[in-house]
């Protein structure tokens, strides 16, 4: 196995961060600016972000929270609904307020009761989109009781996701936070126009780790880990090399009292260690000379956006992860892998193009 000592990357992107608002926002939101060139920022606010106004209102409120000096740029998302007017969402994308919309089907995680529930209904929404070439960011799970939570992907795939592709095969589709060899492989086979992210936590541990000792609320998210099969599949897809696999963290933070309760929420702040616990895997997997295409090309490729110039480096140094954030006025945050150590940590500098 090929050993580094450091490795120095184009700056990678985050497909898919929830920054929250408020002064959750301030807390979490230096984590991925400090470490990614751009971000798509999740909609399921509440309420949520359904139009451009809110869209720019929204930025304005991030790029407020920003702190001086980071070079970041948000990409903002629509929140899709039963009532979305295709019109007013595609005057949106072009208006540069809209980088693409996000279907959640409603009651699939953290604040998408107010998702679609009835896709039936978003026909018109997706055409106009595949005309205007916006994107669709998908939440890809089924939320019919019947239906098994650790199966709700693939039957997702199997249900409603292969049909939309068949019926719109130019629009450009990303299947977020992929957890099953299913949705690995149904992004393998598919067009160009289909991608997927994938998270630095599925891809670090399966369904086991939710229930080692007892329940593990700090490992419970949305999509939920699944067998050891499906992290195995994934690390496979992300370090084959393939075009359409792309860094998307997922990095959702909820406060320790809220994860730690009678009914804790889902989702894991990884902003602080994903880049890290990335490189963890690719090392693992002796892949580290794919890490640079996954983490910082594939991405902006896929939504024909140029490359980020400056580098950013990574370096092989045995670091401790703090045990918790404190959010003022409000309580701490538990980070992905916190109170552990792991054997990656990120430079804070950046480094100029051309001086790598």
């Amino acid at each position: 196995m090929a050993t580094f000592s450091s490795l120095t990357i184009r700056r990678p992107d985050d497909w898919h961060v929830h920054l929250r608002d408020g002064a959750m926002l301030a807390t979490v939101l230096p984590f991925t600016a400090s470490h990614f060139g751009r971000a798509v920022i999740m909609p399921n606010l509440v309420p949520p972000v359904r139009r451009a106004a809110e869209a720019a209102a929204y930025r304005s409120r991030v790029m407020a929270a920003l702190p001086h000096g980071l070079d970041f740029h948000p990409l903002m998302t629509c929140y899709l609904t039963d009532e979305t007017d295709p019109d007013d969402l595609v005057e949106g994308h072009r208006s540069g307020a809209f980088f693409a919309a996000k279907l959640y089907p409603a009651n699939a995680t953290t604040n998408s009761q107010f998702g679609v529930t009835d896709l039936e209904r978003l026909n018109r929404v997706l055409e106009a989109m595949e005309f205007a070439g916006m994107p669709l960011l998908i939440h890809g799970e089924v939320t019919d009781p019947a239906v098994d939570i650790f199966d709700r992907e693939a039957v997702f795939i199997d249900r409603v996701l292969a049909p939309i592709r068949r019926r719109f095969d130019r629009l450009r589709i990303t299947l977020e936070h992929i957890t099953t060899e299913d949705g690995a492989a149904f992004v393998t086979a598919a067009g160009d126009a289909t991608g997927a992210t994938v998270t630095p936590h599925h891809l670090s541990f399966s369904r086991n780790a939710m229930f080692h000792s007892g329940f593990r609320p700090h490992f419970y998210c949305l999509p939920v880990a699944k067998r050891e099969k499906h992290r195995l599949a994934l690390r496979a897809a992300v370090t084959s090399g393939h075009p359409r696999f792309f860094l998307g963290t997922d990095s959702a933070p909820h406060l320790r009292s809220a994860k730690e309760s009678a009914c804790g929420c889902a989702g894991l702040f990884c902003a602080p260690t994903a880049l890290a616990a990335y490189a963890r895997v690719f090392a693992e997997e002796n892949a580290l000379d794919k890490f640079e295409a996954f983490a910082s090309e594939n991405g902006a490729r896929f939504y024909g956006l140029p490359l980020n110039a400056d580098r950013i480096t990574l370096i092989a140094e045995d670091t401790e992860v703090a045990e918790d954030v404190p959010v003022p006025g409000l309580g701490t945050l538990h980070p992905f892998l916190g109170g552990t150590r792991i054997p990656w940590r990120v430079d804070g500098r950046r480094v100029p193009a051309g001086r790598a």
